[in-house]
């Protein structure tokens, strides 16, 4: 005779939480690639040329009757995008947990950004406008879905579960943004043997990003699960409950502290992330090929970095291994003071050790702020949480190029962004998370 497999309540919820897992990783897989292709590698420089061919004798375009100067208008663009962001996030974040409806949003969300994100296939000869639009809705979109895709994080796991599954989703978001840029690589470099101009392999790679995003997004819109919270009163307008959660936040001190400190360091990777190429272009002399291939490397090696950060967290925590890794970051910059210039090597060696910690500091942040969310609140605390993320990375760059402009030198501009994670480590190192945890009235986990 068999026997037969009893199914326990108990097995049921974990194979549906796992399953809810796997769809959850495939998000990042998803939109990872926008990051990477889009805006990391080829839309700045082609918009740029874009706006250049449109501009007047004296190098400016005029969006709206402002003059601009032609290569300032992807910056701006890019800046326009953030206060959209900041502007949105919020309200979406308070509907979302008042309605308890998220999937449905992160769909809309994330299909803005896909469809804006293709529509740069039609960015061509002086249509400047145009790509400054798609990249303010792409952006903004981006922004707004993956607000509601961290909030996602402490409904499907479990706090003994998070800092794996956190790092999991970084790793899967890493590996197709390293998988998609090497095929656009391809076409890009050889895009004679493609039979193609060059500026129509940038849009193909520009469009395939946005056809990526949509068409993976499927898989997390079918596996999560809206989970209804406690309704509030329908007659509370978004900018009211933004005011609530605000106010509500108060009540929360250490949480507060956590977002302090995590604004502090993040600023600083955000920089590091989005200067490294102009300090190895322009300090270095490296040619755009090296820079292209060191950005490569940094995806491939932060998907290592990412789980191998998440299994340190298991055994030391997510506190302790954040600490570390911000000594890691300090250290990387004070090597990256001393690179020769010419030395492509040591400057892959550098994007070696960026790649390690990147994506393990991001996934264990976002995993230990989860712990510090009161249950029902997530998309609000989570707005908050990516309002530090996008809303307040001008400060980095800021102090770089103010460092550059008074010392002329981009590697006393590299050193002086040390200070963000020193000045992070130490607002960390002051939280009590395990209390912080128990007054967001969450359990706190054996080792946190």
């Amino acid at each position: 005779m068999g026997t037969e497999t009893v199914r326990t309540p108990e097995a049921d919820e974990a194979a549906g939480r796992r399953r809810e897992q796997r769809g959850w990783y495939f998000y990042d897989w998803a939109c990872s690639v926008y990051s990477t292709s889009v805006l990391t590698v080829f839309l700045g420089p082609y918009l740029t040329t874009v706006a250049e061919s449109a501009a007047d004798a004296d190098g400016f375009v005029h969006p709206l009757g402002i003059p601009v100067r032609a290569g300032s208008f992807f910056a701006y663009s890019v800046s326009l995008s953030v206060i959209v962001a900041v502007v949105v996030m919020p309200l979406v974040g308070a509907a979302a947990d008042r309605t308890g409806r998220k999937k449905p949003l992160l769909g809309a969300a994330a299909y803005l950004g896909a469809a804006a994100t293709a529509g740069m296939f039609f960015l061509d000869g002086d249509r400047y406008l145009l790509g400054g639009a798609l990249l303010v809705v792409a952006n903004a979109a981006q922004s707004v879905a993956m607000m509601l895709y961290n909030s996602y994080l402490p409904q499907i796991a479990p706090p003994e579960e998070r800092d794996a599954v956190s790092s999991r989703g970084w790793a899967f978001g890493y590996a197709a943004g390293a998988l998609v840029l090497v095929a656009n690589l391809v076409l890009y470099l050889a895009h004679d043997t493609f039979g193609v101009s060059e500026a129509m392999a940038v849009r193909i790679c520009l469009a395939s990003a946005g056809l990526w995003w949509g068409a993976f997004a499927l898989i997390p819109l079918r596996r999560l699960r809206d989970r209804r919270g406690a309704r509030r009163e329908a007659s509370v307008t978004g900018w009211r409950q933004l005011a609530a959660t605000v106010r509500d936040m108060r009540r929360h001190p250490l949480t507060l502290s956590f977002l302090l400190a995590y604004l502090v360091y993040n600023d600083g990777i955000q920089t590091v992330i989005t200067q490294a190429s102009v300090y190895g272009s322009e300090e270095l002399g490296l040619g755009q090929s090296t820079l292209i291939g060191a950005i490569l490397l940094v995806q491939v090696l932060a998907v290592f970095g990412a789980l191998t950060l998440g299994r340190l967290a298991r055994r030391y925590g997510a506190k302790r291994t954040i600490l570390g890794s911000l000594i890691a970051w300090t250290l990387t910059l004070a090597a990256g003071y001393f690179l020769p210039a010419g030395a492509p090597v040591w400057f892959f060696v550098l994007a070696a050790g960026i790649g390690l910690v990147l994506g393990g500091s991001q996934a264990l942040s976002r995993s230990l702020f989860s712990h510090l969310v009161p249950a029902g609140k997530e998309a609000e605390y989570f707005s908050a949480y990516e309002l530090s993320d996008r809303g307040m990375s001008w400060l980095g760059p800021l102090l770089f190029g103010l460092t550059y402009q008074l010392t002329g030198s981009y590697r006393d501009a590299i050193i002086s962004l040390v200070a963000f994670f020193v000045l992070g480590f130490v607002l960390l190192a002051r939280v009590p998370v395990r209390r912080a945890i128990g007054e967001a009235g969450n359990p706190v986990p054996d080792r946190i």
